[in-house]
Formats: C-alpha cells, structure tokens, sequence
C-alpha cells in the first residue's frame, strides 16, 4: 500500500480499514500543528448558477470513493509508537457537504471558517464542502472547499472535485495533463546550475505593519489581475514572473518600513503529477528555495535591472526543477525515520523548528497554473474562477498562491494576523500589482528562444 494513490474505477469493495503510515510531508505538519493557526487550505470555486443539492451530495460522495485515499481519518495509538498511521475507511464517517445559510454576508463566514476551523484529522474524510450562497435572491453559487493541509493538498483535493463535477454533469471526460516542460529546455549539456544568492546568512523576514495588534488566526484577500504577458523571445515563464514580482512586492514592502536588505528566499512547491483521472491523491508536492540576493532588493529596479531579473530567476528555477531532491530535503526524511518513538520525534521536530525560525524562507509562492478541468456542474454552469490560499503561519507569516482560470490570473495573500493587518494585505496586493504591470511592459526581447 502506498501513501498515494490513483482513483478506482468499478465496483469497490468493502472498507478493509487498512493503513498507511505517514508519509514525510504529512508527519511533519501533524508534529508542527499549532490551535491558533490552524493548516487549512482553502479552495473557492465560483459558479454561474446554482446546483442541485441531491445531485452535488450524491456525485462528491462517489467522487470520494472514487480517490480511497481522501477517505482516511489518522489512527490512534500511544505516544510510544514509531509511526502515525492514516486509516483508510472506505466512506466517509460524517458528510462532508454542508449548505449553510444564504445571504449577505455567507461567504465571508464561510471564508472565515475555512482560515480558522480545519477538518478534524480523527474523521474521514478531513474535507469539508459548504455550498454558499452569497445572495438569498441571485442565482450565483460559491463552492468553499476546506482541508486538512496534513492529509492533502489543493491539487488533489481540486482534481477530486473535478471528478464530482463529471458525476455531476454525466460527462466523464479524460482530462489530458498538461505538459510541464520549463521555457527554452532543461539546459545545454554542460551548464553549471547558477550559483546560490542567498548563501548562509539570514533571508528577509516580512516587515511587521505598523499597528498590528499580536492575534491569532490569518487574514485573506482574493483579486482577479490580467494574466502575465511574456514578450515574444522570453525565456522565462510566467511562474517566473510570479516569483519575480513576489520578490520584489516584499522589497518594495520592507525599504517602506526600513528593514535592512537583507536575502529574499521564496519557497516554492513543484508538482509532477498527472492532472487525470489517475492522479495520486495526498501531499504529492516538493519544496524548493528560490533565492533573490540581498543587493537584488535593496532598490527599486528599473525595466532593464527587472528584465535582467527574470533572467537569473529563469535559470535558478529551470536548476531547482531539474534537480532530483526529497519532498521537503534529507534533513526532513531523516527526521521522519522511525527509529524513535514518534512522540519524542514530534518534540525533537518542533525544537528544531524554533531554532531554524531565522533562517525559514522569506514567503512561499504556490502557482497552481491554468486550471487544466472545467468543472463544469451541467445547469449551474461551468467554474468562473478559482482561488486557492495556503496556510500562512509564523515565521514566514506570508504567503501567495495563484491560479488561472478564463484568462484570468486569480490571485490569494494570505497573512498571520500576528504580522500584518487588512491593510497591509491590500498595500502588498498593490505593489504585487504594480510589479506584474511593470513586467508586462518591457519590450519585446530579439534572438531568445520561444517558448
């Protein structure tokens, strides 16, 4: 049995109730959780119209049997065991689709409650779907998806909707994956992989806002920007420009607030995993750093130092991608080795994250991508936009996650209210902003290879 796993089709068996032991990525989120800020990933699928209760309950619960591994709920067992064990239960011990009130006001609780209240990790499936209704009298309906970041993550929680959505409609279809292949190759034979920027000092750490108040709980903020256009000849990609614009909005955020040039480093998940129907589901994503040098933001740059930028970014992100590397690195997969019981591996992990704080990435920066289903739910219509946000907990404090539905880029700043307010979400929304508008604007580059 393995800890990820494609969807069945045909009959299915009954419950055998196996398990899995923990993967990595997994066991390292059950060992850091923390009540005050909690690791939800928050999903928000926007529809035209309105779906059919019965049928929506019906096509996501056969979607969840169709993906076994969504249905697990984490095991018991003493402190003194060596491993966390996920128990696959074959269907769902509660039902995972709510409807709440509609109104003004209902997706913002519902928004509120996805930041806030993580699906419990003892009930399968750690996944809650509320169907809202922003207006009692509008015909528009929002499909708020909830999860348990320790058992899954926003692509395969996405892809499990996607195939709801086919139930739903009555039209299963193949959704061919999108081919992943960086912008002007893997690299010549031969080419050095650049050199590190950020080296052993201390990256940048998000300034905190002036008047924020020590509170629990993130703060979210969702706007829809044009997509990132890439002049003819550019060698980079437009997740390039995302890591380049993030980069810069945190620079551009702490000279404001006088902070000390210091390192940008910008985690950045990578997902290798086909997008159909066989997709695994579960943590299926590796980390990676990218790092921006200490004198890359000490100032503002003008069109030919951002041009110049986009460039290195390029070739470290094409490197990172290329290069064979464990989900979160070997310190991670030698923490998680079963040789102690895993109560005293959990106490050494969140020691070890206290000491490590300074030196944790500036931001992460998850880019989804274009949506590659169309969910389409047949009457309601098909998805207008989808927004995903990531946890935001301290040290980062920060983090940004986008995807493209429609031609249009759907972006998410998700904050720690320990470190910034709603202000300061819309300022760095702002300069995010500026610096997407700023790349769009540089010229046409001659003699680089297309895409």
């Amino acid at each position: 049995m393995t800890a990820l796993q494609p969807a069945r089709s045909g009959p299915l068996p009954e419950p055998a109730h196996d398990r899995i032991p923990f993967p990595v990525v997994d066991e390292i989120s059950r060992h850091c959780l923390r009540e005050e800020e909690p690791e939800t990933v928050h999903i928000e699928v926007h529809l035209p119209r309105q779906p059919d209760p019965d049928r929506l309950r019906a096509a996501f619960g056969e979607a969840l049997r169709r993906h076994p591994r969504i249905l697990v709920r984490e095991a018991p067992g003493p402190w003194y065991r060596r491993r966390y064990e996920w128990e696959l239960t074959g269907t769902p011990d509660a039902d995972p689709v709510g409807f709440p009130e509609p109104g003004p006001g209902a997706l913002e609780r519902a928004r509120a409650r996805a930041l806030a209240e993580a699906p419990p990790l003892s009930v399968s499936p750690p996944v809650r779907l509320e169907v809202v209704r922003p207006s009692s009298t509008g015909s528009s309906c929002v499909l708020v998806l909830t999860l348990n970041h320790t058992a899954l993550d926003g692509p395969a929680c996405l892809r499990v909707l996607a195939t709801a959505a086919e139930l739903y409609s009555g039209t299963a279809t193949s959704t061919a994956s999108p081919v992943r292949t960086p912008v002007g190759g893997p690299g010549r034979p031969g080419q050095r992989p650049p050199a590190r920027t950020g080296g052993p000092a201390r990256p940048a750490r998000v300034a905190p806002a002036a008047d924020v108040r020590a509170a629990g709980g993130n703060g979210l903020l969702l706007a829809a920007l044009p997509v990132p256009r890439r002049p003819a000849g550019a060698r980079y990609t437009v997740n390039d420009q995302l890591l380049v614009a993030t980069c810069l909005m945190i620079a551009r955020w702490n000279r404001l607030h006088d902070a000390p040039p210091r390192p940008v480093r910008i985690t950045m998940p990578i997902d290798d995993r086909p997008r159909g129907a066989e997709m695994p589901i579960g943590n299926g994503t590796r980390l990676v750093e990218v790092g921006f040098g200490a004198q890359e933001c000490a100032r503002a740059p003008g069109p030919e130092a951002v041009a110049d930028l986009l460039h290195r970014t390029a070739e470290r992100t094409r490197a990172l991608k290329s290069a064979p590397r464990p989900q979160l690195g070997h310190a991670a997969a030698l923490l998680t080795a079963p040789a102690l019981p895993v109560g005293m591996r959990a106490a050494l992990t969140r020691g070890l994250r206290r000491a490590a704080a300074p030196w944790t990435s500036t931001t992460l920066l998850s880019n989804i991508g274009r949506i590659p289903y169309p969910l389409d739910f047949a009457e309601a219509g098909r998805a207008e936009a989808v927004w995903f946000s990531a946890p935001a907990s301290m040290p980062r404090g920060l983090t940004v996650t986008t995807a493209s539905t429609g031609g249009r880029l759907h972006l998410a700043l998700r904050w720690s209210r320990a470190l910034l307010d709603d202000a300061a979400g819309r300022r760095l929304c702002d300069f995010f902003t500026d610096c997407l508008e700023a790349m769009a604007a540089l010229p046409a580059i001659s003699g680089g290879d297309g895409p």
